[in-house]
């Protein structure tokens, strides 16, 4: 083996998924090359060491060299909003904001299929799609008004800047059933977790999607994905769990909170940040290190909060150390906001089943296009038509559930992740749902550690309040 460095790909147009991840894994106690490793592995030697070594004792890690590009057409958003609750994948879908639904694009459920209220089902996704095709050209006209050409700007150009902004808003009558297509990008070992979680959905379309995904799957990676299955446990504590929270439910939901509180955070998280930075720049403890920093004062950790954060630039990704203090916010926003949020998958989110109890959310585009009447009635039906069916299963009611309906969800994230979101959502370009929550989140933040949090880069030329007054009407 040459001494020199070599720096190149193991070709997956040459190699499988699976041989490439034994290449990778013999490293470890092979003095040969990578490419002379895979040239003497054959696809049923890489299933053999799979099956000791990954499967028999249990050395998953060696499975994540093995990567699959997953194609994903015609399944509801609903199904999607399962398949994308993966950390460590990658997700491209087809997007609610840029391109408009074709009124019969939704889909059945087998649940309903010979049952009365499919007929119920059916009709409320047409009044919605309908309802949605007829908004899009009332809605454009206010934004066009709003967005006159500029100088030198094409009629394609303007086309699309104005159509971005007028679908976004018509989007909130799309139901999670709107069919959309994902392109998913993942390791074996996410993948096998993904599908197990698919296969013990509640949902009949999440597990079919789950069974075919392993299927496709194990035509390139045969071994590692062959004992993804259903998972008692995640039956189990489902039903078990959903039960104690309906109980609770029926107490009462206690005192109304904001739609966005900050719940729980570290009082000493920015001192715990700075001696993070001290002891890996240093050779302190880090015990040391914030038993100084708690008697510094507050001159001193800003000093050292300058250090830390005072340069960044635009495309600068701020020091894990900032990892080192978590922040829980309960949430309520739009499904369409959610849609957009769910994307940070670096965070822990918990959202609740999609419903309808929560209200929903009018655009004030809406009301400008003189479609509030219409938008309203079609939102109220949703509500009937989904009692109805919740009373028969309340996770196919879901399906109903349009974009403008609100939704909570429990979200936790450190410091780093909160300077990503923050300054990504809050953006001009951003959904209004998303710029509203970023800025909220950012004030909050702020609020109690203001000595890290006054470098966060939400977009200084709105607030949330701001956004919340622009886009929202209010009744």
């Amino acid at each position: 083996m040459s001494a020199d460095r070599q720096i190149y790909l193991l070709n997956p147009k040459e190699l499988s998924p699976e041989t490439i991840a034994v290449a990778f894994a013999k490293t470890s106690r092979s003095p040969q090359s990578f490419r002379e490793i895979a040239a003497d592995l054959t696809e049923e030697q890489s299933a053999q060491f799979h099956e000791k070594w990954v499967v028999g004792y249990g050395h998953a890690s060696v499975a994540e060299h093995a990567i699959l590009h997953l194609a994903v057409e015609n399944v509801s958003r609903l199904a999607i909003e399962i398949l994308e609750s993966n950390r460590l994948a990658s997700y491209t879908e087809k997007s609610t904001r840029y391109q408009k639904w074709d009124a019969e694009a939704f889909h059945r459920p087998a649940e309903l299929q010979g049952h009365p209220l499919m007929d119920v089902f059916a009709r409320t996704c047409e009044m919605l799609f309908e309802t949605y095709l007829q908004s899009l050209p009332a809605v454009r006209e206010v934004i066009a008004r709003q967005e006159p050409k500029r100088e030198g700007e094409s009629d394609a150009a303007w086309d699309r800047r104005v159509r971005s902004r007028y679908v976004d808003v018509s989007r909130y009558l799309l139901p999670a059933a709107a069919l959309a297509n994902v392109g998913m990008t993942a390791n074996a070992r996410v993948l096998e977790h993904a599908i197990c979680k698919m296969l013990s959905h509640p949902l009949e379309e999440v597990r079919e999607v789950g069974k075919e995904i392993k299927q496709v799957a194990q035509a390139e990676v045969p071994t590692l994905v062959k004992y993804a299955n259903r998972l008692p446990y995640l039956d189990q504590t489902c039903q078990s769990l959903g039960e104690e929270a309906l109980h609770l439910a029926a107490r009462g939901n206690g005192e109304e909170t904001d739609w966005c509180n900050l719940v729980d955070f570290d009082p000493a998280g920015e001192q715990k940040i700075l001696a993070a930075a001290l002891v890996r720049f240093g050779e302190v403890s880090f015990p040391a290190a914030l038993a100084y920093l708690k008697q510094a004062g507050e001159k001193e950790q800003a000093r050292l909060g300058r250090l830390l954060l005072g340069g960044l630039e635009e495309h600068d990704i701020p020091l894990r150390e900032l990892e080192h203090t978590l922040y829980t916010f309960d949430v309520v926003v739009d499904q369409g906001a959610y849609f957009e949020l769910k994307r940070h998958r670096m965070m822990t989110q918990t959202p609740q089943n999609l419903t309808a109890h929560l209200g929903y959310a009018i655009p004030t585009a809406i009301v400008e296009a003189g479609f509030d009447a219409r938008y309203c009635e079609a939102m109220d039906a949703v509500r009937e038509a989904y009692e109805q069916i919740a009373r028969f299963n309340p996770f196919v009611a879901s399906y109903l559930v349009p974009n403008g309906y609100n939704r909570r969800v429990l979200l936790t994230l450190n410091l780093r992740t909160a300077f990503h979101l923050c300054e990504l959502r809050s953006a001009s370009n951003a959904h209004f749902g998303m710029r509203r929550l970023a800025q909220r989140m950012a004030e909050q933040i702020r609020a109690v550690h203001p000595i890290l949090g006054a470098y966060l880069k939400a977009n200084p030329a709105e607030s949330w309040d701001q956004v919340e007054e622009k886009y929202f009407h209010s009744t």
